[in-house]
């Protein structure tokens, strides 16, 4: 008979395949499995004591704070539609060069990333308004349907991501246990920004992948990637800085703050809201959102204050120069909250601002329930010695630390075709990560390599959510043969990224060595 562990992790997969929801598998195989053990004297039943420790420390977690006000802010500019405006001006911009409307939509892919975050809405959106101007253009189906599902899954790598906050808590915690493992009781730690700037250079770098390929391949396949035949004035520097300039300017204050050590996640996360809600007001404005841009410049004004001359007025020795710096601040707090209450008023009758809430509060809740579920799952899993019986099979592997890392890297591809994102986040790497880091893997080139794995979970059939989502955008001419076809080479592309970061790690350190 199979030991308990190996019999509970292939009962849990066997559950997911079937079509159970994911964290009521996770508690119930957990709970079964307990039991089962405390009955057959392999676990401790002392050890689910433990639980309430874990689940309070997990929703106390600093880190984990952003993930709601990431996914608000990538709901409400999806809502508001800027991604259209981009995808419409970047066309107008690229559409006379070859490929150019397919590197139209890989830059917008690459800035809706920076900005929202979420690949369902950035596939959606494209699928709806750029693949069919790509197939009137003549582009062939299976590169146009490869290029919009490849270009929205760069929300997973690009920074702000919810998969990378998820991957650096996890990480963190790995690298915590390996520390403790090596008897070292002075701990480092692996912060957000840390792995938001290791991500940057690999995210850019897939990107001009991508860009390279299509230019290669209308090169050498001119009828697949045609330039525009008709194509309507090109846009005006005007037209471009007001489609351009508000998503770049939220870019730099969300990840500006964090890289340059100004704000904490949750901190750069509520900037990215608040932003968010201030561009979609000013696009429910019939004129010139003269507030919007009060408040945003407001905002930026006590920002530069707060830093430079810190408002402490509850001091004994407090001066002129503070009394006035407090009332210059509190001046732009009020015309700042009164750009704000301005947004939710006219973000609510434009009825923007119910779905916006709705679909954060679903995103939020599937994926807290999966973490604490995943949190229980670990605790009964590791009471069986299911954590030794990992550390041992990869100790054992050939090849040594790069031997057990091939191996785990594809585990994580080839689950990657039947599990979420944030499944193998949560149930996987607890497990393997920390081994892998005690043969000597750096902590943070070691996060952003998986990441780029778990991203190209996002293309691979047959249940890459990716196709799902294009499939429900797309024209009825557009085949799921074709969707399918489409994504090969890029899931190519992305196997070779893997490969260049895996072979030059610089790629993936040099930034945060530089900035932390």
């Amino acid at each position: 008979m199979l030991p308990l562990d190996l019999l509970m992790f292939a009962a849990l997969i066997a559950a997911i395949l079937i079509g159970y929801p994911v964290s009521f598998t996770l508690a119930g195989i957990a709970t079964l499995f307990a039991f089962l053990g405390w009955a057959t004297g392999q676990f401790d039943m002392s050890l689910l004591g433990a639980l309430a420790q874990r689940v309070f420390g997990l929703m106390t977690n600093d880190v984990l704070i952003a993930i709601p006000l990431f996914v608000f802010m990538g709901v409400v500019l999806e809502k508001s539609r800027i991604a259209e405006d981009l995808l419409e001006t970047a066309g107008r911009l690229f559409g006379t060069l070859r490929g150019g409307l397919g590197i139209s939509v890989v830059l917008v892919g690459a800035l809706l990333a920076a900005s929202t975050g979420i690949v369902g809405a950035t596939v959606v959106a494209m699928g709806l308004i750029a693949l069919p101007t790509m197939l009137r253009n003549g582009y062939d189906p299976k590169l146009a349907s490869g290029i919009v599902c490849t270009s929205g899954t760069l929300g997973q790598i690009i920074p702000p991501s919810t998969l990378l906050i998820i991957l650096s808590d996890v990480m963190s915690n790995a690298y915590q246990q390996a520390q403790y493992e090596q008897g070292k009781f002075t701990i480092e730690t692996i912060s957000v920004g840390q792995i938001f700037a290791a991500a940057l250079l690999p995210g850019l770098m897939l990107v001009a992948i991508y860009i390279v390929y299509l230019l290669v391949k209308a090169w050498l396949q001119p009828a697949s990637a045609p330039a525009m035949e008709q194509l309507d004035e090109r846009p005006s520097r005007t037209q471009v800085a007001r489609a351009i300039l508000p998503p770049v300017l939220l870019i730099v204050a969300v990840l500006g703050s964090i890289l340059g050590g100004i704000a904490t996640p949750g901190e750069a996360a509520s900037v990215g809201a608040v932003g968010a809600l201030l561009m979609a007001s000013a696009r429910q404005s019939a004129g010139t959102p003269r507030l919007v841009i009060a408040g945003a410049i407001s905002l930026g004004l006590l920002a530069v204050l707060i830093g430079v001359h810190p408002v402490r007025l509850q001091r004994d020795d407090a001066g002129l120069a503070d009394w006035l710096v407090g009332g210059l601040a509190t001046l732009l707090v009020a015309v700042a909250g009164a750009a704000i209450c301005q947004a939710l008023v006219r973000t609510f009758r434009a009825d923007v601002l119910k779905p916006v809430m709705n679909s954060t509060l679903s995103v939020t809740a599937m994926i807290f329930a999966t973490i604490l579920t995943a949190s229980v799952f670990s605790l009964v899993f590791r009471g069986l010695g299911g954590d030794h019986r990992v550390e041992e099979f990869l100790a054992n592997m050939p090849g040594g630390p790069d031997g057990a890392l091939l191996f785990v890297m594809a585990l994580v591809f080839v689950l990657g075709f039947f599990l979420d994102f944030v499944e193998i986040s949560v149930i996987l790497l607890p497990l393997v990560a920390p081994v892998l880091i005690l043969m000597g893997h750096d902590p943070v080139w070691l996060s952003v390599l998986i990441a780029v794995n778990l991203q190209t979970s996002f293309l691979t059939p047959p249940f890459g959510f990716s196709l799902f989502y294009l499939r429900g955008a797309a024209p009825p001419e557009v085949t799921t043969g074709q969707i399918y076809r489409g994504v090969i080479p890029f899931i190519l592309l992305q196997i070779a990224g893997i490969a260049l970061i895996w072979l030059l790690p610089p790629v993936a350190t040099f930034l945060p060595k530089l900035v932390f």
